[in-house]
């Protein structure tokens, strides 16, 4: 029971990453990504590339975290958990240089870096 809930968690975690490449890449310059992220007109069209780019790196790390489910759910344990474990784990890192990085983006941080975090957790556990 926890080897499936911590898979479900961290694949929850890939479709919130799935989500954040969605607005850094594909609705950057929106008026409502532009308030989620608390970015001006200016200031959106300034970083789109960066914003673009960014946002790819949140894909990879999404798809990186499902095809470790997918091997895992095939029988491949030990490459599904190697898998999940790249992915998921680089989400938490990322999201603790974002709140390293600047204070006021804590809120944000931890919703990048909690559920993969608590889904690693409960998968470890599962695992033993």
């Amino acid at each position: 029971m926890l080897l499936l809930s911590g898979l479900v968690i961290v694949g929850l975690a890939a479709l919130i990453h799935g989500y954040i490449f969605y607005l850094e890449s594909v609705s950057w310059t929106s008026e409502r990504t532009r308030a989620i992220f608390g970015t001006s007109v200016e200031g959106a069209a300034a970083t789109r590339q960066l914003a673009f780019n960014q946002g790819f790196y949140n894909l990879f790390l999404a798809l990186q975290v499902i095809a470790g489910i997918v091997v895992f759910a095939l029988g491949s344990v030990p490459v599904g958990v190697a898998l999940i474990l790249a992915g998921a784990g680089s989400m938490v890192l990322a999201g603790m240089v974002l709140m390293a990085s600047d204070s006021g983006k804590a809120g944000a941080a931890l919703k990048q870096l909690l559920p993969p975090l608590i889904g690693l957790i409960v998968l470890v556990i599962g695992l033993f």
